[in-house]
Order: structure tokens, then sequence, then C-alpha cells
């Protein structure tokens, strides 16, 4: 009898499923789609680990081989900033290339066409490498640009939501693990096995990347959206800013951040001198790494802080975040000790990741419509005043000293932070008073 019952169950759940049934079969499309994001997430991070190793491994041993061609500084400097304007480029027309141009595919693509921008490095003679370089390095310039915003505009298409912040925490460490090692290794690579070594090296690890991004599946189909001209994308961005004032609050204490990036960024040799004129360069690499492995642990902070929390939550913590990493630079610029230097700029870079990770997570809740316009600006907003600070500090250093400069360029984020978080108190001040008349009357 009981085993009529659950024949007869079975059947009625067939022709219409019961609660239980749904329930059940919810629960298991979650797991799937979890343990989906799980891999894509695993995917995610070793691509982007892979792609930063690879960019800053070209950035440092094409600047040297650069230097070595043409024995002229102004040609390095005209070759970065050829990078700096490619990737300027790149966030100003990024809009209309992924709203062609969507999933997996493009962004396998990128690191494909950086790998054959390097390649006729490896058989041109010295003597023509020269006049193409400025050209690879506009390329490289615009292909990483474009690689970050397809990354974090498309992120929620490949990652559950409840996962996402630690993914982008992840996302982070692996950047900024990527970053020093790269920098590391070129180094090694060139006095072991020459420039030659290096391009392979290069070669290779964004073939790496590619096929990494490959396996990549979508938790949901993501259709092109409505093509539109690229003034309407940005007017449509405008408009959402100005509904989240905060957001644009955190823009623009960003834009300050990267004036006070740029300055310490040109500051770390003249400090490393500083310290110690003996052993500048390897001063110079003992900050870099500990600033590096204290970003990593912020970035692991901020996932667990963010977990749960609302937007709210992910804009104070940015805020806490960038008034850290630079007032944490104030200090390190203040010492003459490199023990001391070591201690206090490994709280930098705590603050570069928890401010990284929270204001990633914040745009990512944006709308599927205002996301990719949001990352575009955000990467115009980096490179350009990168690029723009790059400028603007050298002649300061030229008759200031660092601790000086540093104070002038990371204090203008922390006032930014202040005047926001003045007018965020404000703002709930406000409304807690509208509240208690509301209730009053």
């Amino acid at each position: 009898m009981q085993r009529i019952t659950s024949l007869a169950r079975r059947a009625c759940c067939w022709i219409s499923p019961c609660t239980r049934c749904c329930r059940a079969g919810d629960m298991l499309m979650s797991e799937c789609t979890l343990a989906l994001s799980s891999r894509n997430a695993r995917l995610l991070i070793f691509a982007r680990g892979a792609s930063d190793f690879g960019a800053f491994l070209n950035m440092v041993a094409l600047a040297t081989y650069v230097y070595w061609l043409s024995q002229s500084v102004v040609f390095v400097s005209v070759f970065l900033a050829c990078r700096v304007a490619g990737g300027v480029f790149a966030s100003l027309f990024g809009v209309i290339f992924f709203r062609r141009f969507i999933g997996r595919g493009p962004l396998a693509a990128l690191d494909v066409f950086r790998a054959l921008l390097l390649a006729p490095l490896l058989f041109l003679l010295p003597a023509h490498q020269l006049t193409i370089l400025p050209f690879i390095a506009f390329g490289i310039g615009a292909a990483n640009s474009l690689f970050a915003i397809g990354i974090n505009s498309q992120l929620p298409t490949w990652i559950a939501h409840s996962q996402r912040v630690a993914t982008n925490a992840w996302l982070t460490s692996a950047a900024a693990t990527g970053a020093v090692f790269g920098s590391l290794v070129s180094g090694l690579l060139i006095a072991g096995g020459g420039f030659e070594a290096v391009l392979v090296a290069n070669i290779v690890t964004y073939l790496i990347a590619a096929c990494l991004i490959l396996p990549l599946r979508a938790l949901y189909s993501a259709a092109p959206a409505q093509r539109r001209p690229l003034s309407e994308e940005w007017r449509e961005l405008t408009k959402g800013l100005r509904s989240s004032p905060v957001l644009a609050g955190m823009l623009l204490v960003t834009m300050l951040d990267t004036l006070g990036s740029a300055a310490h960024n040109v500051g770390f040799p003249v400090l490393s001198e500083y310290i110690s004129p003996d052993v500048a360069k390897t001063v110079m690499g003992y900050l870099l790494a500990v600033w590096a492995c204290g970003k990593f642990v912020g970035a692991r902070v901020a996932s667990r802080l963010l977990r749960n929390r609302g937007n709210q939550g992910m804009e104070l913590l940015f805020l806490a975040g960038v008034a850290l990493m630079s007032s944490a630079f104030i200090l390190t610029f203040q010492q003459t000790e490199l023990w001391i230097a070591l201690l206090v700029v490994i709280w930098a870079g705590l603050g570069d990741g928890v401010a990284e990770v929270a204001l990633i997570s914040r745009a990512q809740r944006e709308p599927d419509s205002l996301r990719l316009p949001l990352f575009s600006l955000l990467t115009l907003i980096q490179m350009a005043g990168f690029g723009v600070g790059m400028l603007l500090v050298g002649p300061f250093y030229v008759t200031w000293p660092p601790a000086k400069v540093i104070v002038l360029f990371h204090g203008l984020p922390l006032t930014a932070v202040l005047a926001v978080a003045i007018w965020l108190y404000c703002r709930r001040r406000t409304a807690l008073l509208k509240i208690h008349q509301s209730r009053v009357l």
C-alpha cells in the first residue's frame, strides 16, 4: 500500500509538481549555480593574476628595453605616455566595444591580441623595433584597460550575488600579487636570458590567461543590449550618478586618489635614496613587496567586512580605506629608517586593498545598463588621473622634499573623504529630523 501511495505521489508530481519537489528542484538549481559560480571565480582569479603579471612584466621590461635601444629618457617618456594614451582611448570607447561584443570571447581575444603585439619584437632587427614600440605601447595600454573594464562590468554574469564580494577581493589580491611578481621577475629574466626571454615569457603568460578565460560559463544568458550613441550612454550615466550622489562622491575621491598614487609611485625611488643611497633599489623592492602584502591582506579583510553588507556599508568602507591609505603614505614618506617605513607602508597597502574591493563591489550593484559605462568612466578617471599626476608631480620633486610632495597630493583625497563624510553625516541627520517631525505630526 505504501509503495502504491509513493508511486501515485511521484506520478502526481510528474504531472503537476508539488511544493516539496519544486523546493528540491530550486535547491538543486541553486547548488549547481553556486558550483558553476565558484568554478568561474577560480578561473577569473587565475586569469587576472596571469594578466596583471604579464602587464607589469612588459611594463618594466619594455621601458628598460626602450632605454637600452634609444639611450634616451625622452623616448622612454614617450613610450610610457603612449601606453597611458592607449588606456585613456580604450576607456572612452569601452562602452561601444562591450555593447557590441559580450562574453568571454572578447576577453580571451584581448589576451591573444597582447601576445601578438609583442611577437614582432622577437623577429625584427633592433633598428626597426624602435619605430614600432610606441604603437605597441598604445595597443597594450588599450588592451589592458579594455580587459579590466570587461572583467569588472561582466563579473555579475559569471559570479553569483553571494560570491561577488569574495571574488572581487581575490581578484584584487591576484592583481597585487601579479604586479609585484611581474616587476621582480622581469629583472631576473633580463639578467638571466636577456630581453628575448622576457618577451617569450610575456607572450606565454597572455596565452595562459586567454586559455583560463575560455572555459567561463555564464550563469544566465546576457543578450546584447540595444546599441545607443556614446553621448546617450554618458547622459544615462550622468542621470544615474545624480540619483546616487554618494557613488559620484566615490568617483571624485578616486580621481584625487590617482594623483596621490602618481605622487608616491614617482616618489618611491626618491624615498629609497633618502633611506639608504647605497642600496636604493633593494629598499624600493622591500617597500613595494610589503605594500603588496598589505594590499593582499586588505582585500581579504574587505571580503570579511563586506559580507552581507548593503550599499551604505560598502561606501563607508571605501572612504575608510582611502583615508587609511593616504594617511599611511604620508607617514611613510616622513621616515628615514627602513624598518619604520615598512611598518607604515603595509597599512597603506591594507587601505588600498579595502578601498578597491569596496569600490568595485559597490559599482557592480548598479543596473546592467549603467554598469558598463560606470566602469569605463572609472577606468578613464584612473588612467587619465595617473597620467596627469605623473606629469604634475615631477616639478614638485625638483624643488620640494618628498615628504611635502606626498602631504600635498595625498592630502587631496583625504580632504575629499572628509567632505563626503561630512555631507553623509548632514544628510543622515536631516533624514532623521524629517522622520522625527513626521512622527510628532
